[in-house]
């Protein structure tokens, strides 16, 4: 079951319009948990819109009761059935803070895999150079709109979920999220670790990789007590990757526990971190720069910024420590 943030995630929904839009068939589908999401974001303070386009004819008229019944506190909009549904949504209102989506499916890439998070440009980089990579048909033709619209700088987040209990909850109270977000306004932060809330949050990141077996455990005391030499980055206020800095000897810093949440890989999350943190070392004094992993991702984000796999024989002891783990170097000399 997915960590619920509550109160850190509230707190950029507060007071600001949330348009929920699904299709017919869908919301017939899933028509008691949509509701309960709705409700759910309405009693955190979000102001909800719900579009849909069910017909009006008479065979409807009792859903459609019960929807508005359902739903006091969130303003209902039907489309017409016979009117591009896509269209109509992103078209509503010029402004819009957060637009989602429920469908049958999140996006999906051609090979089947889920796209986590995504911005405009890549969409458009897609679609120009090599096809589009999204294969959910129903979305390609709305995908240049919904990036007019973001670049245009009148929606600020679409979301496309798939419908189902629990899907808005975790899509914007969870570390991380349920489908697929597109957004280009995303606001990093590289920082020390500071409340107990930032270090539930590692907690949690450092617990999905632990799970894959490509990280040590840290329990929650272990974090407490170190978190002055825990490192987080932060997308708009909330803690989405951390790593952990071990000082070897004057020179030598070791990266440990680099993680980043599943929602925001081959977003460049990784790359900001390592660089964010080599550039606080650097400020301290240190040039020397080592990691130790057999995480398939993170050798591949360390040989992109330039790091050697190497087991230096002033790192022996180290690497006696984890001799099946691969040591990964970079050795930047301070200019005299």
């Amino acid at each position: 079951m997915p960590k619920l943030y509550l109160k850190e995630y509230a707190r950029a929904l507060a007071g600001r319009e949330v348009f929920i839009a699904c299709r017919e068939g869908v919301l017939r589908d899933h028509f008691q948990e949509i509701i309960s999401d709705i409700k759910f974001l309405a009693r955190h303070g979000a102001l909800t819109v719900f579009m849909h386009n069910m017909p009006n004819r008479f065979a409807n008229q009792k859903l459609i009761t019960r929807l508005a019944k359902r739903l006091p506190a969130t303003a209902i909009v039907r489309v017409p059935p016979e009117v591009d549904f896509y269209d109509a949504v992103l078209n509503h209102q010029e402004s819009m803070f957060k637009v989602i989506f429920l469908e049958r499916r999140y996006l999906i890439d051609h090979q089947g895999n889920k796209i986590n998070a995504i911005t405009t440009c890549r969409i458009l980089e897609s679609l120009a150079d090599f096809g589009d990579l999204i294969a959910n048909v129903n979305f390609k033709g709305a995908m240049a709109c919904i990036c007019r619209k973001i670049e245009a700088g009148q929606c600020d987040r679409v979301h496309i979920l798939s419908a189902g209990k629990n899907a808005i909850k975790h899509e914007l109270f969870t570390v991380e999220g349920a489908g697929t977000l597109i957004a280009n306004n995303f606001q990093e932060t590289f920082r020390q670790v500071k409340t107990d809330e930032d270090v539930a949050i590692v907690h949690r990141i450092l617990e999905m990789y632990k799970r894959s077996g490509f990280l040590k455990p840290r329990t929650k005391a272990y974090l407490k007590k170190n978190r002055h030499r825990f490192y987080v980055t932060a997308i708009d206020g909330i803690v989405v990757g951390c790593v952990e800095q071990k000082i070897i000897d004057s020179q030598t810093v070791e990266m440990g526990a680099l993680a980043i949440s599943t929602r925001f890989r081959n977003q460049r999350v990784g790359v900001h971190t390592v660089a964010s943190f080599m550039a606080l070392m650097k400020a301290q004094g240190y040039h020397r720069f080592i990691s130790l992993t057999n995480n398939p991702r993170l050798e591949a984000l360390y040989h992109q910024l330039g790091f050697v796999q190497e087991s230096r024989p002033e790192y022996r002891h180290r690497q006696e420590q984890s001799p099946d783990v691969k040591m990964f170097c970079k050795i930047d000399e301070p200019v005299v």
